[in-house]
């Protein structure tokens, strides 16, 4: 290719390491591919053929997000092979709340100054987000940002699209007192509430270097840790369990997320020692002095995940997310009335 400005690199973008990232990132793309892709990347749109044959009314889900502040961790720890995989969790776990299956995905880097090897190893974690979400990575873009970035900082968000029949969609129209609310363990923080973590720690480089013995790590290795992606377990739950509501815990936490799964009339009742916090969330705690209400409000606090099933079917479901490699728990139940979530011990 010929495609070469010597002005344009003059101004801070040089195209050809941008097509030199491209040539990097192509086994990684390669090794997400699904029935249903028909093009590769490079094109101007990512080309998906939709497979209905099995639904009566195929619905189309959409979910797009980012990864937030989390980024100055592995920009301070200079190292962005998992921050791929924060970015497909945040998209793909929001859309299969409504029992859609990811397709496809797309990714948007903005970066400072576009290091080929930095941008390989950040859309690497996208395509291990992807075979774990088992969706492709069709496409996206890396755009240099000079003049409005530091050279040694890039922001990531992401588009994801799955299908759901539509008679099969997870609503909370189902939802009664008396059902049984099931977590899923998280993996740690998560992607959500880093200004929050960055305030507390009052971050910088030589804070997330440092071993903290309660993590048995250092800080910023925990911190670091990625989303964990429920795509696979959830839909298999799916598949033999009635599942009545499934809440994502992100940013806001038990007090904002799981009132969207519950209809009017219907609140959450959660036990808060019905499973193990995870000591990063304590360390949180005990250094910024916070309190309860918004750790619960803040974090997801150990839980990732939220399903609401029959009481009848809860030690099944726990017993099959089990079966998929999941740490589950019976965390609470619904109840009569309208403040969102209470908590009891």
């Amino acid at each position: 290719m010929n495609s070469y400005s010597e002005s344009y690199k003059a101004a801070g973008v040089d195209v050809t390491a941008g097509y030199e990232s491209v040539r990097l990132i192509k086994d990684d793309v390669k090794r997400t591919e699904i029935p249903g892709c028909i093009s590769g990347i490079g094109g101007f749109g990512g080309l998906f053929q939709l497979d209905v044959s099995t639904m009566a009314e195929p619905v189309l889900v959409s979910g797009t997000d980012g990864v937030g502040t989390k980024l100055k961790i592995a920009m301070l720890l200079n190292k962005h092979d998992t921050i791929g995989i924060d970015c497909v969790a945040m998209c793909v776990n929001d859309i299969i709340c409504c029992g859609a299956r990811p397709l496809y995905f797309l990714d948007y880097i903005a970066i400072g100054k576009n290091y080929p090897e930095k941008v390989a190893s950040i859309v690497k974690g996208v395509a291990d987000g992807c075979v774990m979400a088992g969706c492709a990575l069709i496409g996206g873009e890396t755009a240099e940002h000079p003049g409005m970035m530091a050279e040694d900082e890039y922001d990531i968000a992401g588009y994801s699209t799955g299908v759901v029949d539509k008679s099969k969609i997870i609503d909370n129209t189902k939802i009664k007192a008396g059902d049984a609310i099931i977590g899923i363990a998280s993996s740690g923080v998560h992607s959500n509430g880093f200004s929050l973590v960055r305030k507390v720690f009052n971050i910088n480089e030589q804070k997330v270097k440092t071993f903290v013995p309660e993590l048995k790590m250092s800080l910023g290795e925990a911190l670091l840790t990625p989303t964990k992606i429920y795509v696979k377990p959830v839909l298999d739950l799916i598949s033999k369990v009635n599942v009545k509501g499934i809440s994502h815990i992100t940013g806001g936490g038990f007090y904002e997320n799981i009132p969207r799964m519950l209809p009017e009339g219907i609140s959450a009742k959660i036990m808060a020692n019905s499973w193990q916090i995870p000591e990063i969330f304590s360390l949180i705690q005990k250094e910024g002095n916070i309190t309860e209400h918004d750790m619960y409000n803040t974090f997801n606090m150990g839980i990732g995940m939220a399903i609401v099933v029959a009481d009848e079917d809860k030690q099944k479901a726990v017993d099959i997310l089990k079966e998929n490699g999941e740490e589950a728990h019976i965390i609470g139940s619904t109840v009569d009335g309208t403040v969102g979530v209470l908590f009891g011990y």
